[in-house]
């Protein structure tokens, strides 16, 4: 049976992106209203560094703390960076005025202009706008996109979904060799679920590997979504899955490289970023489950030694800190998984199961991995 999904419809994204509006207004008076009392205008970004992020165990999310960092004209050293809080956050303004949306690129070019009077410009490349639309989110607590601002598209799914987007209705199951691709706003002012049969979502690392999985219509065979990145998702793409799984009720299996990246990759899907916490609760997607490939894989599939890619000083590094991640740190499955891949000395690649047969992957692999829950690592 299809599941019929209701959803709120949403007349205009200027409805629903009104308090993203709103919440710029009052910043710009917030800073007029200290000028008008001649005190020093300043603007508060709560800190986006390591110190300020603590995991909290009862939502499973990497969150950002308290602390907050000043950020006032008057401050020689903070000038120029307030300067262009506010300019950044005045172009957003215009944005969810006019309705019309921006790249971070476009963004980069619509900000950037010379100091009238002066030889200094607003900026000198994008490395110093980008920096500054993510400081404006967490300023007033706001995505990116209800900014009316997005990155560029990375990442395609196909399966028993139909959604419409942007007023389309779009069978996902008859997008062609290509899925759907997935863009960067996906809130539900511009994407609703409309119908979808799909018992789980698998979501795997690489463009390369999902195109195995389209041709061997493993989605079929399933009555699954298959998803992929294009390595580590876009902003985009993990919105997007997390909407599946908390309005559809999916279950998320993810397939990733058996490697301190693949590892990393996981635990910002389930966890949320370091960098980016303050969306980890939009995001996140605690109940995901990472079926492989795992460390005990090369012995459990009897796999050749062709596959084998010898860990270098970064992977091991890498491999160690992680390890130490504290939603990691307590979980004897995945010091014994992280472990095992040091012992072992080499990593291995998804692609390393089709050494066995092209289509060893989709048909015996994952299906074999997905009945077998002792295989999972949550």
């Amino acid at each position: 049976m299809a599941k019929n999904i209701k959803t709120k419809s949403v007349k205009s994204s200027k409805r629903t992106n009104g308090k993203a509006g709103g919440k710029l207004e009052a910043l710009a008076k917030s800073v007029a209203e200290m000028a008008f009392r001649k005190k020093d205008p300043e603007v508060l970004i709560p800190a986006r560094v390591l110190s300020n992020v603590a995991f909290n165990e009862k939502t499973r999310h990497v969150e950002m703390g308290d602390a907050k960092q000043s950020r006032s004209f008057f401050n020689y050293g903070q000038a120029k960076r307030f300067m262009q809080t506010l300019l950044v956050a005045s172009k957003c303004k215009e944005l969810i005025d006019r309705d019309k949306t921006a790249s971070i690129r476009q963004i980069y070019y619509l900000s950037k202009h010379t100091i009238k009077g002066t030889s200094e410009k607003t900026f000198d490349d994008q490395n110093e706008s980008d920096p500054i639309i993510e400081d404006v989110e967490v300023a007033i607590d706001a995505l990116r996109e209800e900014l009316h601002v997005f990155a560029s598209n990375r990442g395609n799914l196909v399966g028993p979904i139909t959604l419409v987007d942007a007023g389309n209705t779009l069978d996902c199951a008859a997008m062609g060799s290509a899925g759907y691709a997935v863009p960067s706003i996906v809130e539900a002012d511009v994407i609703q679920f409309k119908k979808c049969t799909a018992k789980f979502i698998l979501h795997v690392e690489k463009d390369t590997v999902w195109r195995r999985f389209h041709e061997d219509r493993f989605w079929q065979t399933h009555n699954c979504i298959v998803s992929h990145g294009g390595g580590q998702p876009a902003r985009g793409m993990r919105r997007l899955l997390q909407r599946m799984h908390e309005e559809l009720k999916l279950p998320v299996y993810v397939l990733l490289d058996n490697d301190p990246w693949g590892y990393y990759i996981y635990s910002v899907i389930k966890h949320g970023s370091i960098n980016l916490a303050y969306e980890s609760r939009r995001m996140a997607i605690p109940d995901a489950v990472f079926l492989g490939v795992s460390s005990f894989d090369y012995e459990r599939c009897e796999m050749s030694d062709d596959v084998k890619i010898e860990l270098d000083d970064a992977d091991i590094k890498r491999a160690k800190q992680i390890a130490n991640y504290p939603w990691f740190a307590n979980k004897r499955p995945w010091q014994k998984e992280i472990k095992k891949m040091l012992q072992n000395g080499f990593k291995m690649e998804v692609e390393a199961m089709i050494s066995k047969d092209l289509s060893y992957l989709t048909e015996e692999y994952v299906p074999m991995k997905i009945k077998d829950k002792k295989q999972w690592l949550d």
